[in-house]
Parts: C-alpha cells; structure tokens; sequence
C-alpha cells in the first residue's frame, strides 16, 4: 500500500524513539524498585563506616568490634 512510497517512515522513527527511551528509563532507573531484595548493612559494616568516616576512633573501633565478637 503506502509502505512502498515510505510516508509512513516518520511514525516508524517516531516509534524507535519511544522503545529507546522507554528501555533507557527502565534500565538506567538509580532508585529501588519494590520486592526488589537488597543487601542490608550487618552492625560491623555500621561499625567499619564509622571508623573510615572518622566518627570514632582506633580505641572505640576496637572496643566494639571486642564486643560484638568480630
């Protein structure tokens, strides 16, 4: 019919366009999807932050990692 003359070729680009978008926006999302499973911190993680943020020090590090058997 009309395909042979390509004036259907602008939807078709329009079309493209919109799967791309659509495929870049679901897999570049950078936020949680729900039910998805996620690693949750263990207190040493907790801990280990502290210590690298500088929120305590060696002492109190070592104080609590003593404590929570690590």
């Amino acid at each position: 019919m009309y395909y042979n003359n390509y004036e259907f070729w602008g939807m078709h680009f329009g079309w493209w366009i919109l799967w791309v978008v659509f495929l870049l926006w679901i897999f570049a999302t950078p936020y949680n999807i729900p039910g998805q499973k996620t690693k949750k911190d263990t207190p040493l993680d907790v801990l280990d932050k502290r210590f690298a943020s500088g929120e305590i020090n060696k002492q109190e590090y070592q104080e609590m990692k003593s404590l929570m058997g690590g």
